[in-house]
């Protein structure tokens, strides 16, 4: 297969994992009462484990490669700052889009990274394929309940939209691809970039939800999700 081809696939199919997270929000009833509230935190403790995995395994160890000392310290510390700007306008703003626009920030910079990692032969792209995929369906599965809460929009409307900007992917994908390859710095400013801010979301948004008072299970769900990187990185390895 085409590297550019499979390029498309992978960010494609990790797109798609906004809707299936969607689909899964929607129909969550399914669970008795007592046990929604232990699930969606656990849901939510899942996402923080495999968004820190994509951090610790594969965007900071290859953003640093080719970089200073300095330069590292500038573009983590760049991408904790723009979220934390984006996190006060939205609050601003009252936005019901936090989730979503959380999702979006890392989801679009990682497919560029995975794109410019297949060009250039690296071996980090699939795993971070894998880790896109886990963790934006529990990502998408707040952001739909974040933005049906409102009232504004419909089930419905915001699972088309989601299924929309899973296409952004492959076109995100493939503008590293083609593009980004011919700079490896800019792609290394990206992966901390991406890493500074997932960081500052994990300890903002998503592990202030995880705990349930009397309740200690929730957060295995973020051991989990760190476990699928850690397997995933030894398989591709080994």
């Amino acid at each position: 297969m085409e590297s550019w081809l499979e390029v498309a696939l992978l960010t494609l199919m990790a797109g798609i994992a906004m809707p299936v997270g969607a689909l899964a929000a929607s129909s969550d009833h399914f669970f008795p009462a007592w046990l929604e509230d232990e699930f969606h935190h656990s849901v939510i403790a899942f996402g923080g484990g495999a968004l820190l995995s994509a951090v610790a395994l594969v965007l900071v160890p290859e953003g640093i490669n080719g970089l200073s000392i300095p330069e590292v310290v500038f573009w983590f510390s760049c991408g904790g700052l723009a979220f934390m700007v984006l996190d006060i306008l939205l609050a601003r703003s009252n936005s019901p889009a936090s989730q979503l626009a959380a999702m979006l920030s890392d989801f679009l910079p990682e497919a560029a990274a995975l794109g410019a990692a297949f060009a250039v032969g690296g071996e980090s792209g699939v795993l971070l394929a894998i880790l896109m995929t886990v963790q934006n369906v529990p990502e998408a599965f707040n952001a739909y309940r974040e933005i049906t809460a409102t009232g504004k929009l419909t089930g419905r409307q915001v699972g088309f939209a989601f299924f929309a900007m899973s296409f952004l992917g492959p076109t995100f994908g493939l503008v590293g691809y083609f593009w980004l390859s011919g700079y490896p710095v800019v792609i290394s400013a990206i992966m901390l970039v991406a890493s500074g801010g997932i960081l500052y979301a994990i300890f903002q948004d998503i592990a202030v939800q995880v705990p349930l008072k009397q309740n200690w299970r929730p957060p295995l769900g973020a051991l989990g999700g760190f476990l699928v990187g850690l397997i995933g990185q030894m398989l591709l390895t080994s």
